[in-house]
């Protein structure tokens, strides 16, 4: 069915999901996983062939059979024919051709996104330049809330990341207070915890709601840790703003997780249920990233990207208030370099906005692949051009504890100032309320502002 003849050589690509996976983009992953195209001319011929498949067939075509793949089955089961009519028509080709148009502007993607399944956009995105990827997500607009309001026009939030190796509270409240001073947390303060059990857990959680408290920060907490630790947490009464959990496009790589659909949706319920929301009640946080299934050796024969973007289904299943991909944090046996790290960044973005989530990205890179600062800062300026929802902040781009290289509190201001992006309303308000910011959103620069008393922001009894 899938064939073609380009340079005197013929091309036959038996499946829709081997043709997807010889269409992406280089990737050292799919390399590893056996799936990638053998050469660049493959890759053309793969594309070529791609462009010209209608949409509709990723609606009787599975690339994970139905009966044995409950995101398959959540991804077919849950598709809107009625949003999904005005581009039925289309072509993998047509439809890249018609999302460039005037046409597909932000009121109309948000119609048809419900009627998008994960292939489809994960198809187009693999014959779109990079220009094509930045100016279609762009025009997508997903706004989402819980205590401030995410993903607003000309706004760009962050997630504050105090990690410690130790999980030390007064390294946490150092580094907490560092960010806060530089406008940094609007998108939601949040530890990866060093040892991911219910005591440590419960303890950095009420660590992180007297800080938002004792300040009145507009804000939301997370404490990233494993589901049915946060679920057990909430059974105790601990204060949870925000449920985190890794995710992933296959069955088998959530099981890996120890995760499914089920569970997820009543650590959903559960979040709900505590109302701790003031403007909204989007509760969950996401994290994402291209080799996660491949990692667990649970990749169903699919290219990384194309998993990636199944991924998405299940987050926009819950809601969520925040989607991040972690894009560069698995390593250079995924992707292999600054190159590849950027445009999967800018892809995985793009297709998480076509669905309809609020999408971040940790700018960020292993010590051990071939990547460095430069490159980031093309990542972090091309992601935020393409109105990315949030980014990271870690203390000196370095987190002692995950050991990885991401993006600064420094960083944050740079693209804000060079792109005249604003924080979160809410957060904005209060920035320039306590002096932090000006009325411009520039620092002000006259010291500790006088809300933290000059002595930081650790709880008097240091708990």
């Amino acid at each position: 069915m899938y064939k073609t003849h380009l340079a005197q050589q013929s091309y036959d690509f038996k499946t829709l999901r081997k043709l997807m996976a010889k269409a992406s983009p280089a990737r050292s992953g799919d390399c590893l996983a056996g799936v990638a195209a053998v050469n660049h001319l493959e890759r053309v011929a793969a594309q070529w062939v791609l462009a010209d498949v209608p949409l509709k067939q990723f609606l009787t075509e599975a690339l994970v059979p139905y009966e044995s793949d409950e995101v398959t089955r959540l991804i077919i089961d849950g598709h809107d024919r009625q949003a999904f009519a005005p581009i039925s028509h289309l072509t993998v080709g047509d439809f890249r051709n018609w999302l460039l148009s005037e046409q597909a502007d932000t009121a109309t993607l948000t119609k048809i996104a419900a009627g998008l399944t994960p292939e489809m956009v994960a198809a187009v995105s693999k014959i779109m330049r990079i220009q094509d990827l930045i100016l279609v997500a762009k025009k997508c607009r997903v706004v989402t809330r819980f205590r401030g309001t995410i993903g607003l026009a000309n706004r760009l939030s962050t997630r504050l990341q105090p990690n410690h190796p130790t999980d030390n509270p007064a390294g946490i409240a150092a580094s907490i207070l560092d960010g806060l001073l530089y406008g940094c947390g609007d998108a939601v303060i949040g530890i990866n915890p060093a040892t991911d059990n219910l005591e440590a857990t419960t303890r950095l959680l009420h660590l992180l709601n007297d800080v938002i408290e004792r300040y009145q920060i507009p804000t939301q907490a997370c404490v990233l840790a494993h589901v049915t630790t946060t679920m057990k947490a909430m059974a105790q009464g601990a204060p949870v703003d925000l449920v985190f959990q890794s995710i992933a496009g296959t069955q088998k790589a959530n099981d890996s997780f120890g995760i499914n659909l089920a569970m997820l949706q009543e650590a959903h319920e559960m979040a709900l249920s505590l109302n701790r929301g003031t403007v909204g009640d989007n509760c969950l946080y996401f994290e994402t990233g291209q080799g996660s299934a491949l990692s667990a050796n649970a990749h169903e024969g699919l290219d990384q990207q194309t998993c990636e973007a199944r991924a998405y289904s299940v987050a926009r299943q819950f809601k969520p208030l925040l989607v991040n991909t972690v894009v560069g944090f698995i390593g250079p046996e995924y992707l292999y370099d600054g190159k590849q790290i950027i445009r999967a960044g800018l892809e995985d973005h793009f297709c998480g906005k076509l669905l309809g989530l609020p999408m971040g990205c940790d700018v960020c890179y292993t010590n051990h692949a071939e990547a460095d600062q430069d490159d980031m800062d093309m990542l972090l300026t091309q992601f935020a051009v393409a109105g990315g929802t949030f980014i990271m902040g870690v203390p000196g781009a370095d987190d002692v504890m995950l050991n990885y290289q991401s993006t600064s509190f420094h960083d944050a201001l740079y693209v804000r100032q060079i792109l005249g992006l604003r924080p979160a309303p809410e957060f904005e308000q209060w920035l320039q309320q306590h002096q932090i910011f000006n009325g411009d959103n520039q620092l002000m620069r006259q010291g500790i502002p006088a809300l933290f008393g000059g002595v930081g922001i650790l709880p008097t009894n240091g708990s």
